[in-house]
């Protein structure tokens, strides 16, 4: 009986994304970007689409000059007219779409009493609802050519209930990308098309660096790094490799599953 094991394409070369096409949404700064760049220096082709173009293109053009082909988008990944012209923009250029990165995001510190409705909606949309439009129009061109990948952008938020700061309305809209994640690839298991997240901790990224800048910051970060194990945030590029890893052949059998990169945060 041959061994299946040496019937396969050496380990690295499952990793490898040349041939792929991709799009990362929230592309244009942070843990996007990161990710964006990840997928480009693993072969992809990347798409990157932002609510601000000119974040979009500047990321593109990084991407460019690594060799890598790559387009900006602007979209609003809320608006389901958007989240269609995005796609159809991507596989009229290139042909077909295989990997998609759903990461645009907001954050929200409010005390649950006082968040407006307004807000609370605000967040839903943005962080849970956007996520379904982008993977409902990702699936429609991967789901007719029995491949892809989906992978969504969730948080440990959606496992606990951080500490100190209140958000309520941020932690529930993560939560719902981890349930949305698993049902989402159980639907389309059968059909090759595979879902999985990644929630990343505590990032390091310019928006949290803006916030540790401030005097409320400030009296944060001694508890989020005290009930960090590794006592450290993570660096945007300690996630390019889960990204990489679920985009490619390597992460074929995995789906419904979600990666907690926290530095041991939710081990406590």
């Amino acid at each position: 009986m041959s061994d299946p094991v040496l019937e396969v394409e050496p380990i690295l070369e499952r990793f490898r994304l040349t041939g792929r096409t991709a799009l990362v949404t929230g592309g244009g700064q942070g843990i996007g970007r990161a990710f964006a760049h990840g997928l480009a220096e693993a072969g992809a082709s990347v798409a990157i689409v932002d609510l601000r173009l000119d974040l979009a293109e500047e990321v593109a053009g990084e991407l460019e000059k690594k060799g890598v082909k790559s387009m900006a988008i602007q979209a609003d990944v809320t608006k389901p007219d958007q989240v269609a012209a995005m796609v159809s923009t991507i596989v009229d250029a290139w042909g077909t779409l295989t990997i998609g990165v759903n990461n645009a995001g907001i954050g929200l510190w409010s005390d649950a009493e006082s968040t407006p409705y307004a807000d609370w909606l605000r967040m839903i949309d943005i962080d849970l609802n956007s996520v379904f439009l982008c993977a409902q129009a990702e699936a429609r061109v991967m789901l007719p050519a029995g491949y892809g990948k989906i992978i969504n952008t969730a948080s440990m938020s959606g496992h606990i209930s951080n500490t100190p700061q209140n958000q309520s309305a941020y932690n529930t809209a993560k939560a719902g990308v981890l349930h949305l994640t698993r049902s989402l690839a159980a639907e389309w298991a059968k059909r090759g098309v595979r879902v999985n997240s990644i929630s990343p901790g505590y990032t390091r990224t310019k928006l949290v660096e803006d916030l540790l800048a401030t005097p409320l910051g400030q009296t944060m970060l001694p508890t989020w790094m005290g009930m960090t194990p590794m006592g450290i945030m993570a660096e945007v590029t300690d996630l390019q490799g889960a990204v990489v890893y679920l985009a490619s052949k390597a992460s074929d059998y995995m789906t419904g599953h979600d990666m907690v990169i926290d530095g041991g945060y939710c081990a406590w």
